[in-house]
């Protein structure tokens, strides 16, 4: 028997890593000779770097870079196996968890770490990038990324507006004569689950910047900078970034990197799966298992566990689909969850299930219980 664990993280509880052990114990409590192939996952967001490195044996780099409020923070990004893929997470240099709560103002955070590291790539060879759009502090629609490398954003005086959203409003001219020259060499992928545009009712600003710090006044005032930098964008360099499907992710950074550095904004699900060769990985398996910590209309909207329930379906390989909660919808199935199951086994707080030793033997003994269950069906069939 020949299984495939291809698991998002259980986020706040257990990492894609130690869920895939737990499920693999399970199984080899059951079938002690079972060929156990094992894929940790990310969906673009929390855990891309670690699952696509793990994936390729490539290689983790520290840099030390602008945080979101100007200060210096350690961040972290891969290089993939290949040696010229660099995989960015833009959380790593502006999430939300950088910035205390009394702190939180898109006014004033920026996006500058970003380009800090993507010029740290570059440096060392890389010319192909996958980001991951999500979870940033900022709604600076990328200009401190651009700015760290090379582009100017200048007032009505010819000189740099500065950093954060504030500094939107104040847009006159983009001056891309100091640009960073390698970025014509580079390709951008950008993991991007959202369609938001730049701004309006739908926009960075009165979607996300809310829980990033912003009161209603300050929405207004980002939204209004956000409406400007586009009409200067598209003056000088006909483009109409505020259209761009997923223009509004991380605070603008969508529009950025689609706009200036030419990224396509891609299901981040799908962008992982075939950087990994998921599909290759499918050949001659018995069973797919999959999961998340939940299992809801979310899921079926393009999440980890649907990207895998997918190809699997292609190739018609049940899939069991694993999870803390699951809200019963029939959708999981209608769309290649062959059956799912939460892994609780008896009645407990949120607090107490998302305990991350909780979870794990949570997991290795539901996963026991199923491959029981498989192994009395085959053994049956056998006589």
């Amino acid at each position: 028997m020949k299984v495939l664990i291809a698991i998002d993280a259980f986020k706040g509880s257990i990492t894609s890593q130690e869920g895939s052990r737990a499920i693999s114990l399970g199984i080899r409590e059951v079938c002690k000779d079972a060929e156990i192939v094992t894929v940790p996952l990310a969906d673009g967001g929390e855990g891309t770097v670690e699952a696509l490195v793990q994936a390729t044996n490539g290689q983790y780099y520290e840099k030390e870079v602008t945080g979101p409020l100007g200060n210096p923070v350690k961040a972290i990004y891969g290089i993939l196996g290949d040696r010229k893929t660099a995989v960015i997470e833009v959380a790593s240099a502006c999430g939300l968890p950088l910035v205390p709560a009394d702190q939180r103002d898109p006014l004033r955070t920026t996006s500058y770490g970003v380009g800090e590291l993507i010029a740290d790539a570059m440096d060392k060879g890389c010319r192909s990038f996958v980001i991951g759009l999500g979870g940033s502090s900022t709604n600076d629609a990328g200009i401190g990324m651009l700015q760290a490398l090379g582009f100017r954003f200048l007032d009505e005086k010819g000189e740099e507006v500065g950093w954060g959203g504030q500094a939107l409003r104040h847009i006159r001219r983009i001056d891309s004569t100091r640009a960073h020259r390698t970025l014509q060499e580079c390709r951008f992928h950008a993991a991007c689950d959202v369609h938001n545009p730049l701004y309006g009712p739908n926009g960075a600003a009165y979607v996300f910047a809310p829980q990033k710090g912003a009161a209603p006044e300050i929405v207004r005032e980002l939204d209004e900078g956000l409406r400007n930098f586009a009409e200067i964008v598209r003056r000088e360099r006909n483009l109409d970034i505020h259209a761009i499907p997923g223009a509004g992710a991380a605070g603008g950074l969508g529009a950025a990197f689609a706009g200036f550095l030419g990224a396509r904004l891609e299901s981040g699900i799908q962008l992982i799966l075939d950087l990994i060769g998921m599909e290759q990985k499918m050949r001659d398996v018995d069973f797919v298992i999959t999961g998340e910590g939940k299992l809801d209309d979310q899921t079926s909207m393009g999440k980890a566990p649907m990207g895998v329930a997918r190809l699997a379906q292609k190739h018609r390989i049940p899939v069991i689909a694993l999870a803390g909660t699951v809200v019963h919808k029939a959708s999981l199935n209608e769309t290649g969850i062959t059956s799912y199951f939460s892994i609780l086994n008896q009645p407990m707080t949120l607090v107490e299930a998302m305990d991350g030793r909780v979870a794990f033997d949570n997991l290795r003994s539901c996963t026991n219980q199923l491959f029981r269950l498989i192994q009395a069906i085959r053994c049956r069939k056998t006589l």
